[in-house]
């Protein structure tokens, strides 16, 4: 696919162990020729992990995308009026998003993306990283995987004996599934072996 002139939006919650993983899939949509514009939830701007400073994530996004993060719901909020994202990547993206998604919370920079890209009826890519994807949050996939626009990056059990409900998508396939979703198609097979990648 030529991605010149394609606009991704690519959107980052806190699943800090995953943000390693999808940088150079951020770098995979630049090399592309795509634009990518960041945008990060006040976890990833506020938070400090064993995995890396807030401060360490947010200059590497602007390094790799060479734009300014989006960060709140004010500077999101444009993005619906102005229809400037031709495809929304959230990747990681969290049981605590994926629950707020499913049942239209907007409350936060992320979300906010989402709904612009709802309203415009144009696509959303979800890679769910999620300690509780086959427990409480299973409901609210559920009503994700039915719903007009809305796509997933494959995902699997990533440690079914230690961790029998986590979830997580193959990160490295965040452009393919972009890709078929822009298609209006889902990138199968959906449901993984994820355990076996990790």
């Amino acid at each position: 696919m030529n991605w010149q002139g394609i606009t991704v939006g690519y959107a980052l919650t806190g699943s800090h162990c995953t943000l390693e993983e999808v940088l150079p899939q951020i770098q995979r949509f630049t090399d592309a020729g795509a634009n990518v514009v960041p945008i990060v939830s006040s976890t990833i701007m506020m938070t400090d992990t064993r995995f890396g400073t807030s401060e360490h994530w947010q200059s590497e996004l602007r390094r790799i995308t060479g734009n300014e993060l989006i960060s709140t719901i004010v500077d999101a909020e444009p993005l619906g009026p102005s229809k400037k994202l031709d495809v929304l990547a959230i990747a990681p993206c969290t049981g605590n998003t994926t629950s707020r998604l499913a049942n239209a919370i907007t409350d936060s920079p992320v979300l906010m993306a989402a709904k612009a890209q709802m309203r415009n009826g144009r696509p959303i890519v979800l890679a769910i990283s999620t300690n509780d994807g086959l427990g409480l949050n299973a409901a609210n996939i559920a009503k994700l995987l039915v719903a007009k626009n809305i796509y997933f990056v494959p995902f699997g059990q990533d440690n079914p004996q230690a961790k029998p409900n986590s979830l997580v998508a193959r990160m490295d396939l965040v452009m393919e599934a972009c890709e078929s979703a822009l298609q209006g198609k889902q990138l199968q097979p959906m449901i993984i072996e994820r355990f076996l990648y990790a």
